[in-house]
């Protein structure tokens, strides 16, 4: 019997870091999820695409187009969907105040919950003095990054072969790591001021991968977390409750005795979908 409902409805969903185009990407549990959702209202927070990994090398396998297509389909349906471009999607930047198949692509946004909270929502990389500031050093950081993400990648391949769910490796080290736990830390100070001085109730962000929900000095502060790493959502309930999603551990409850391919969507059910 699953954990879940066939399919939850929310009123509104966050979504960021996906990073199509990379292998670190978990786009079949991002399917899994959007399948198992809907909502009145998509945003997709920043780094949909990696734009930085794609100039370098090209990787688009189906799972990833199909992302794409899921999408659309939610806003040609009437799914209110707004496109906030991140550091690595930054060429979208070009075309904030258009729109796509129904996707508003915009610079930020500030949405008011079902309770009346209104909160401004942004990608976060304006607020990381590493990508303001130096880019270069970005850059060398995304390197590393990526190769400790293919280790991630293996890794999981190894614990599905196992017949154990997706564990993220990467974001435990990171989170073991005081540099990064300090730089997260005045991340959410950041965002936190910047929600003050723009005289909203709260924040939603994206871009350091760290799914996040909690009040800093009379600010809530929220983090949608990422789909490479944590594999997270932020949503609202119809009463403007906000809540983080670990659609991982959704799936490991739903799932109680995975076998070698799980966290694998066959193509039927990506049909179906």
């Amino acid at each position: 019997m699953d954990a879940v409902p066939a399919v939850k409805r929310y009123r509104s969903i966050w979504i960021s870091d996906v990073h199509l185009g990379t292998r670190g990407c978990q786009a079949e549990l991002l399917l899994d999820f959007l399948k198992h959702t809907e909502s009145d209202h998509l945003f997709l927070v920043g780094d949909i695409v990696d734009g930085w990994r794609l100039k370098k090398s090209w990787y688009w396998p189906q799972a990833h187009n199909d992302v794409v297509q899921k999408i659309m389909r939610r806003a040609r349906k009437g799914v209110q969907v707004y496109y906030i471009p991140g550091n690595h999607d930054e060429a979208a930047r070009d075309y904030v105040g258009l729109q796509f198949g129904g996707v508003h692509v915009v610079d930020e946004w500030v949405h008011t919950t079902a309770d009346g909270k209104r909160l401004l929502i942004t990608h976060g990389d304006k607020f990381d003095a590493v990508v303001r500031y130096a880019k270069w050093l970005a850059l060398l950081g995304d390197h590393a990054y990526v190769t400790l993400l293919h280790v991630n990648t293996l890794f999981n391949w190894v614990r599905r072969r196992l017949g154990f769910n997706y564990w993220s490796l990467s974001a435990y080290l990171k989170h073991k790591a005081k540099t990064a736990v300090e730089f997260i830390g005045k991340y959410e100070e950041a965002l936190g001021d910047e929600a003050r001085r723009r005289n909203v109730d709260g924040v939603v962000c994206g871009h350091i991968h760290t799914a996040e929900m909690r009040d800093i000095e009379g600010i809530l502060y929220c983090n949608d977390g990422d789909w490479v790493e944590s594999c997270t959502a932020l949503v609202e309930h119809d009463s403007g409750v906000l809540e983080i999603i670990h659609w991982a551990e959704v799936m490991a409850r739903r799932l109680p005795a995975p076998g070698p391919s799980a966290g694998k969507i066959t193509a039927k059910e990506r049909e179906a979908a």
